[in-house]
């Protein structure tokens, strides 16, 4: 039988529901037995409801590696910041490399890429060393025209409306 190519799918845009869909396909590839990765990149909330949830499945492993939102950092808290985004790379790196594992998802590595805390090149080459048949998953605002290039399916979230902007709180189940 012939090995399926490895796919590439690049969720972006400032719209909400990137890291939602990238989950679905998470669940999905579950549903199939596959083993699944999830590392967070920027995130470091464990509690969110989908974590609990997806801690259920034998086969997803979850990692955060992130320290949080980068809000305008001291240089040294944005050392701190890069520091978790190489070591979350790596991670994915293993991850991407191992041919036991069908479906590696980078959240927010899109986002990191344009805060700076990783250079576009390093996650490209991550990505391509891939085995054959991996689905990579990439997440995040401001996608970089590198990582534009390097998926074979680009969908860009647009934001219409957020119930922020109208006072709507983040809510369980919703935004977490």
């Amino acid at each position: 039988m012939q090995t399926p190519a490895t796919r590439i799918l690049l969720l972006t845009g400032d719209g909400k529901g990137k890291t939602t869909a990238a989950l679905g396909l998470v669940l999905r590839a579950a549903g199939h037995g596959m083993r699944a990765a999830l590392v967070h990149f920027i995130k470091a909330d464990r509690t969110t409801g989908e974590t609990h949830a997806l801690e259920r499945f034998p086969t997803v492993d979850i990692h955060f590696c992130g320290c949080g939102f980068v809000r305008q950092p001291s240089p040294a808290r944005l050392a701190i910041h890069r520091e978790a985004a190489a070591r979350g790379l790596d991670l994915a790196g293993r991850y991407l490399r191992d041919p036991a594992v069908g479906m590696v998802v980078l959240d927010e590595v899109c986002g990191a890429v344009a805060l700076g805390l990783l250079d576009a090149r390093d996650v490209v080459a991550a990505v391509r060393a891939a085995s054959a048949g991996t689905v990579v998953v990439l997440t995040g605002r401001d996608a970089a025209p590198e990582l534009l290039e390097l998926a074979d399916t680009v969908s860009r979230i647009e934001c219409v409306r957020h119930g922020f902007d109208a006072g709507h709180p983040a809510r369980p189940g919703v935004e977490y």
